[in-house]
């Protein structure tokens, strides 16, 4: 055990020199979590935590968590951290769940919330940015949630990603890249990746903003009578001006303003529709990975039997160090897991 605290510390110092960790738990201080997470008073009938190694563990200590202790409740939990952004870098959401008490339903998922979120009344309506993590309930729910927060509205992911629904602790992490890719990893493996604009169907929100120039352009040409319409067009045959640009201007094209037999009323002869067209390479002020002030992490859920545990908290811009770090916890400690477990759940059956 002493090679492994070692070699704990020199991940320690990896994270200085080379990753910037926004939020790390994982209740090693014994009681001090509780002036660190805030249980809210929105609703009096709140289940409780405790933190807790359960049954069973691989390392007493080092598997000890937030645990739900109260069946058939909600529960409303949060940690608060120095608010950042992510823009321009990636972001990778990590932590354990264990449902040493077979869930039958209920959520073992995490929220990431921004800065202003009142922890005193967090409840279900309260806004957060990124719900992720593993939902269990009945023989139809057996997922990992995936939900990212867009332009005032919740998106899911639209592929099924299976969770692992035994009684066992188990690693999730989610990785939103800058180049708007993702990767779901469950147990340090990749389970499902791809694109974020096409996975959740965000492809129309992606460049739905117009610049000024653009906006006011087209609507005097959409807003205008009839006979104003021609200084909006070019003759036909009209040559592109010498000074257009195409990496700023974008492609020169010429497009007549009616199809398929449709005419403009009140324009005479045959005329020729410029619209100047944004550069492919534009992104929207708010891109779809992208959190101005992420601020909290926080448990919102139903449990209708208790006993899941949380533990190994990380929030980063380094999947480095992610990986390091949950050998390093969870890894290191799910090798020790006794034969007492096996026995446990085969009793539970």
């Amino acid at each position: 055990m002493a090679l492994a605290h070692v070699s704990f510390w020199a991940i320690c110092v990896l994270r200085v020199a080379l990753a910037t960790i926004f939020f790390q738990e994982e209740f090693l201080d014994g009681e001090r979590w509780r002036n660190r997470w805030v249980q809210s008073t929105n609703d009096s009938q709140f289940g409780q935590f405790r933190v807790s190694s359960g049954k069973f563990y691989g390392h007493k200590e080092k598997d000890k968590g937030l645990q739900t202790t109260q069946n058939s409740r909600f529960y409303a939990i949060s940690a608060r951290f120095k608010p950042f952004s992510n823009k321009g870098k990636s972001l990778v959401i990590q932590y354990t769940v264990k449902h040493e008490q077979k869930m039958d339903c209920g959520g073992g998922y995490i929220k990431v919330f921004p800065s202003d979120l009142d922890q005193k009344n967090m409840n279900g309506k309260s806004q957060y940015y990124i719900m992720f993590g593993p939902d269990i309930c009945g023989f139809d729910v057996k997922k990992v949630h995936v939900i990212l927060y867009f332009k005032n509205q919740y998106h899911a992911n639209k592929k099924p990603i299976r969770c692992k629904v035994d009684g066992f602790t188990h690693l999730y992490t989610l990785i939103l890249r800058p180049d708007l890719s993702y990767e779901v990893k469950v147990d340090g493996q990749s389970i499902e990746s791809g694109s974020i604009e096409y996975d959740w169907n965000l492809t129309s929100l992606k460049n739905m903003e117009k610049t000024p120039s653009e906006s006011r352009d087209w609507d005097q040409v959409e807003g205008s009578k009839a006979q104003d319409w021609e200084k909006h067009f070019l003759d036909a045959g009209a040559s592109k001006p010498s000074d257009w640009n195409s990496e700023l201007d974008g492609d020169w094209l010429q497009k007549p303003p009616y199809e398929d037999g449709l005419r403009a009323e009140g324009i005479d002869g045959d005329v020729w529709l410029h619209q100047k067209m944004r550069p492919a390479s534009y992104l929207t002020q708010y891109d779809l990975s992208e959190f101005e002030n992420i601020g909290a992490i926080g448990l919102e859920l139903w449990q209708v039997r208790s006993g899941t545990i949380f533990d190994n908290f990380l929030i980063t811009d380094d999947e480095e160090y992610a990986e390091k770090f949950g050998k390093a916890t969870w890894g290191e400690t799910k090798t020790g897991v006794t034969r007492l477990a096996l026995t446990l759940l085969h009793n539970q059956e």
